[in-house]
């Protein structure tokens, strides 16, 4: 009975350390993750300028947002359009330049920092770049269509153009996503492959029934990540277009932003950030469940 009150009050304190240790870390996200969340939510049921002091709306701030808002259903469809658009070819690209970064040739090392480097640039040092690039006069895109007899559009002033040169400039930052595929690419048997050729399959069966297989948990990873930042899209929007020509490229996110911090609609802001988040968890959601039927896992193919 004794040894056992003895072991209960050292599980307690050791308890008791650890919650000591990690109190800091505790402390940080209640005050500044957390909190904030609450009151996001909390916020979203009111109306606020910040000049004024709150006035309890109900559910007036979803209402208006669904039945009298345009413009939230703009920036939601130009949110979908970009994901549905760029995610998919962003993945495509990261795994094209994944597979050309493992193959064994000289200097490979190099070729995978020249290719990883422009993921660590800031987003808003590569808005600026772009802003040249697509200048309709002076940038080097139209520059380079000049060449082979066409006439490149004013990118960024053209409600047909402006979304599609964002999605385009989306390519630049594929880095991180290549690396991760690279490192999935490596880990896939080598005994696999060799097996194959001794079958006859060719380098088209190879990627089609080894290599995609064996790299889906990796490009799920990747896709999930990639559908989450892009319902995230606001600093190139800001900086490139903020919002324009005629809302063509008015993002989720950056609409959010004006109605905070534009038009001091605070409870108006908080409601549209958590219709955002409860999208982003049924998207979530559904790509579980859809990843049953595409995403092989290894351990899982064993114990079947």
């Amino acid at each position: 009975m004794r040894r056992q009150q003895r072991w209960s009050r050292r599980r307690l304190m050791r308890a008791l350390e650890g919650y000591l240790f990690i109190s800091p870390w505790i402390v940080g996200f209640l005050a500044f993750t957390a909190g904030p969340i609450l009151a996001s939510l909390v916020l979203s049921f009111f109306e606020w300028s910040l000049i004024r002091p709150p006035r309890f709306a109900g559910i007036d701030n979803y209402v208006k947002i669904f039945t009298a808002d345009p413009l939230f259903w703009q920036s939601l469809k130009v949110t979908l359009i970009y994901v549905v658009v760029a995610i998919p070819l962003q993945l495509a690209f990261a795994l094209f330049l994944a597979i050309l970064l493992n193959q064994k040739v000289r200097l490979i090392p190099l070729f995978r920092t020249i290719f990883y480097l422009p993921s660590q640039v800031s987003a808003v040092a590569i808005a600026v770049i772009f802003l040249w690039i697509y200048h309709p006069e002076l940038g080097l895109l139209n520059e380079l269509l000049r060449y082979v007899g066409i006439k490149g559009p004013a990118w960024l002033i053209s409600e047909r153009w402006a979304l599609p040169a964002l999605i385009g400039m989306s390519l630049w930052s594929v880095g991180g996503a290549m690396i991760i595929l690279l490192a999935g690419l490596q880990d896939v048997p080598q005994h696999l492959y060799e097996a194959a050729s001794l079958d006859g399959a060719g380098e088209f069966a190879k990627f089609r029934f080894i290599t995609l297989p064996m790299l889906s948990p990796v490009l799920f990873f990747n896709l999930v990540l990639g559908i989450i930042g892009g319902f995230q899209y606001f600093t190139q929007a800001y900086v490139m277009t903020r919002g324009g020509p005629l809302n063509a490229t008015l993002f989720y996110a950056l609409y959010l932003y004006l109605n905070a911090f534009n038009f001091l609609k605070m409870g108006y802001a908080a409601a549209l950030a958590w219709i955002l988040f409860v999208i982003m968890i049924v998207v979530t959601i559904w790509q579980l469940r859809l990843a049953r039927h595409w995403v092989y896992y290894e351990y899982e193919g064993a114990r079947r």
